[in-house]
């Protein structure tokens, strides 16, 4: 009696799924699932708007992905000629690092620990050297960045360069910026003519 059920289960579900793809379902669905999947830059850029107001950035630009897990807001953009990397994370209350943590002299080491706590996936950066420090424009503001090098593991790049730096928004809301590409791609000013238009 059970396989019965289960058999007449099957064929409803089956003619269910029929049905609504026969009365145009699929053109109705696949819309809404690609947008879930593979949003539109509007509406990556309305997502975005939780942590930076980024419409003022040029064509040079693309904005890929604004998230949000586990209590942070990111955006993640690409410069399209270089393949360079652009985050910037909003955390809340919870500083990954901080403004004075990039002025001290031993940045070198609180990276190190950061990056050993910040793990993306299987992605790690170990071998950090800090290269240089100095200030960039970011929100309207003169903030604190680092400059460095790095060593990641389980990517075929294997050497990487690039920024960090803190910011905190007009409601005094941190907000960590990072740009990162190949350590023979690495553009300071790619950076900083991402960061610049970021209010």
């Amino acid at each position: 009696m059970g396989c019965l059920k289960n058999t007449v289960r099957a064929v409803i579900i089956t003619l269910a799924v029929v049905g609504f793809v026969s009365i145009g379902g699929k053109e109705w669905l696949m819309p809404h699932i690609n947008n879930i999947f593979h949003p539109s830059p509007n509406t990556i850029l309305e997502k975005a708007k939780k942590v930076g107001d980024f419409s003022k950035e040029s064509d040079e630009f693309e904005l890929e992905k604004a998230t949000g897990v586990m209590g942070y807001n990111a955006v993640v953009a690409q410069h399209k000629a270089s393949g360079q990397k652009m985050f910037v994370v909003e955390s809340g209350k919870k500083e990954i690092i901080t403004q004075e943590d990039l002025k001290s002299p031993n940045i070198q080491s609180k990276l190190r620990r950061t990056a050993k706590r910040v793990k993306y996936q299987s992605i790690s950066a170990q071998d950090i050297v800090v290269t240089k420090q100095g200030m960039i424009d970011a929100y309207g503001q003169k903030v604190p960045y680092v400059k460095f090098n790095a060593k990641v593991s389980k990517l075929p790049i294997g050497e990487v360069s690039g920024i960090v730096a803190v910011v905190k928004d007009k409601d005094g809301k941190p907000r960590t910026l990072l740009s990162v590409n190949e350590k023979r791609k690495y553009s300071q000013l790619v950076a900083e003519d991402f960061f610049k238009n970021i209010r």
